[in-house]
């Protein structure tokens, strides 16, 4: 069977004319990326190839992140290498945006809320990074750093570095984050002992470690909630 051009669709159908007349929001996740790559293969629209791609990562936009522009060319017929620049482009733009909005002053009263900020930092990463939200008084984020970045199975934190640097920015207050590429959220031996070490350090210097949370792609563990701290 031949393949219908995304041309012979109605108009309305089209990803660019629906996007004019319907606005942005009124596409698909297959849509969005139809627009990027302009055009399929000689047996997919552009539309089609985009569902096989989203398909492959899930239906996921974060699993979706972690693909590499030799990813896509290797896998996807009708994807070289411009069309897969574009796409990994246009992701990390959606990254880097979350990221920016994440970076604004917040106050943080539970761990939901210091998951909405750590949340955009790990989305779509395949390794570990560890971060750190550093607290005023009234527990407003004066300053975030990443202190470490690592392998897929772990990274180290300096509890010296965290520390100078909350000394540096005048913090009362710490919360610290790191994700867990497997997507188990369970803290393993190491992550505990970094949290009490941490704590212990801290005090000594009358600052506060509030909470250590432990990101997933869709949950979250937070030490403070469990009673861990």
């Amino acid at each position: 069977m031949d393949k219908i051009s995304i041309k012979q669709w109605a108009e309305e159908d089209r990803p660019r004319e629906k996007l004019l007349m319907k606005g942005v929001a009124a596409l698909s996740d297959s849509e969005l990326l139809a627009i990027l790559i302009g055009s399929g293969n000689d047996k997919e629209s552009a539309v089609e190839l985009c569902k096989r791609i989203l398909n492959k990562a899930g239906n996921d936009l974060n699993k979706l992140g972690r693909f590499s522009v030799d990813d896509f060319v290797a896998n996807f017929r009708g994807i070289g290498y411009a069309k897969a620049i574009s796409i990994v482009a246009a992701l990390e733009l959606g990254k880097r945006r979350r990221e920016s909005e994440s970076a604004q002053p917040k106050k943080i009263g539970s761990s939901k809320d210091a998951y909405d900020i750590f949340y955009p930092l790990f989305a779509g990463l395949n390794y570990e990074e560890t971060w750190v939200l550093l607290l005023n008084r009234a527990n407003v984020v004066v300053s975030m750093l990443q202190i470490s970045k690592g392998g897929i199975s772990g990274t180290v934190v300096d509890i010296r570095l965290v520390l100078r640097e909350a000394l540096w920015h005048y913090a009362s207050g710490i919360v610290i984050g790191h994700n867990h590429p497997s997507g188990n959220c369970k803290p393993s031996p190491q992550d505990m002992l970094i949290t009490k070490k941490l704590k212990e350090a801290a005090q000594l210097m009358d600052i506060s470690l509030f909470d250590h949370l432990i990101v997933c792609e869709k949950s979250y563990y937070s030490f403070a909630d469990e009673g861990e701290i």
